[in-house]
């Protein structure tokens, strides 16, 4: 098959559900992956600690938009759910005793609870009411967690030890290095998981439900059980992605979790593109980069614009705006509708279809 091919044939359902169907999407796939292999040799500490931070936001995103883009079920508790993740694996690494990756998987676990019993206002509301909703269950977690003072010992917040496995402890002198291998492994095995829960009956349910929930329970989906599942499989990505940044940050506080950090997620969804796996990751790259390199932008004009760099959290504030307000009117479905549209030019130039 031709790398550009003009259509795309199937002789059995074994290549129907291939995700990868011609020459041109394998050999992205490879460049992907090389480029991913490359990178911690090719940028210093302190790029290299901004790409951890943004595989972390890939696994939160893909969890949010498995709700808001493929089940239609708004929710502005992000935050909520990531301090539920974070404190519940340092909780239970610091003080139980257990092992990380134990204590994560408890998180996961845990987190999936939580989010299925703050997902029980979708059986009977929907939209602007759903969303209202889950931010009641944001201000509730973080309120509980600030009055709560046995969670902090009184202090306010969690030193975590640095992340020890089998014995084996993250060496300072490789730190950013050794956990950019742990964050990337994880970020791909969520979202090869997430990629191919679409592909199943589960995730099939999840966007009829999005589609039309009347006429998926029409044809006999169940829409309790698809809701609750949503919410719970979407927070626990989200639990996943709260118990990274306890151990990789080793300081656990709910000022790392307020409301601020809802919205930052749910822009990522909309700029990568709702409905997308890959927009998921594409949003959060997009978002995460667009402060320090801000920063650097800033340190750049320095000499001929000191206002810039004087008030660098205003331009950073009224930036992240104008980006989600511009891609809302420009291009709604986000930058997964970009890159699908630069691959349609290329492959059918010099024609426009």
């Amino acid at each position: 098959m031709a790398a550009t091919a003009t259509g795309v044939h199937h002789t059995s359902y074994a290549s129907e559900l291939r995700l990868r169907h011609t020459t041109a999407e394998r050999l992205r796939l490879v460049l992907m992956v090389s480029a991913v292999l490359a990178l911690p040799w090719l940028v210093n500490g302190y790029w290299l600690g901004v790409v951890n931070t943004i595989g972390i936001a890939v696994i939160g995103a893909v969890g949010l938009n498995i709700l808001v883009g493929f089940t239609g079920q708004i929710s502005l508790g992000q935050g909520g759910f990531l301090a539920v993740g974070a404190f519940t694996s340092a909780l239970l690494a610091q003080r139980a005793g257990l092992p990380v990756p134990l204590a994560m998987l408890a998180a996961v676990l845990v987190t999936a609870a939580v989010g299925a019993f703050f997902g029980l206002p979708a059986l009977r509301l929907k939209g602007l009411y759903l969303a209202i909703a889950t931010i009641a269950s944001q201000e509730i977690i973080v309120f509980v967690i600030r009055r709560w003072g046995w969670l902090t010992g009184g202090q306010g917040f969690l030193d975590v030890d640095r992340l020890t496995l089998f014995g084996w402890r993250v060496p300072r002198t490789s730190f950013e290095f050794t956990w950019y291998w742990i964050i990337a492994g994880l970020a791909v095995v969520a979202v090869i998981t997430a990629r191919n829960l679409f592909r199943t009956t589960l995730g099939r349910s999840f966007m009829a439900v999005r589609d039309q929930d009347i006429a998926a329970s029409a044809i006999g989906v169940d829409l309790t059980r698809t809701k609750l599942v949503a919410f719970a499989v979407s927070s626990g990505y989200v639990g996943l992605a709260g118990a990274l940044t306890a151990h990789y940050t080793q300081t656990v506080t709910w000022e790392r979790f307020t409301i601020d950090v809802s919205i930052q997620y749910l822009a990522m969804i909309i700029v990568g593109g709702l409905g997308s796996v890959a927009g998921a990751v594409y949003g959060a790259a997009f978002i995460m980069l667009l402060p320090p390199l801000l920063a650097e932008l800033a340190t750049g004009v320095r000499a001929w614009a000191p206002f810039v760099s004087d008030r660098l959290p205003a331009v950073q504030a009224a930036t992240f705006g104008l980006v989600i307000v511009l891609f809302l009117l420009f291009e709604p479905r986000g930058l997964d509708r970009v890159w699908h549209r630069t691959k349609d030019y290329i492959r059918f130039w010099p024609f426009r279809y």
